[in-house]
């Protein structure tokens, strides 16, 4: 098994008071990939870190193998999911595969 841990921030010109629906939108869309994606088997969106966490949210998911996560890059559903709801908010992007 593999877990792929993504972490963001937000976007200097995201406004405060939008990004808790982004949030949630963002959970959504990310959490619901698990059964459409092959070779996902959990993802879990953490919207709210402990205080000194160096970004504010993040995903982590656990894949079959190494190929599933690179798969999973690719898919037209994640694909879709990132574009539409993750990508244009966010910067700061950091990821760990172990």
């Amino acid at each position: 098994m593999v877990t792929h841990v993504v972490m963001w921030n937000f976007k200097p010109e995201v406004k405060e008071e939008e990004k808790a629906a982004i949030l949630a939108k963002m959970k959504e869309a990310t959490e619901t990939l698990v059964g459409e994606v092959p070779g996902l088997i959990s993802a879990r969106f953490v919207e709210k870190p402990l205080a000194g966490s160096t970004h504010a949210f993040g995903l982590i998911s656990t894949h079959e193998t190494e190929e599933d996560v690179v798969a999973y890059g690719i898919h037209p559903a994640h694909v879709k999911a990132a574009d539409t709801y993750v990508r244009p908010y966010t910067c700061d992007r950091s990821c760990l595969n172990f």
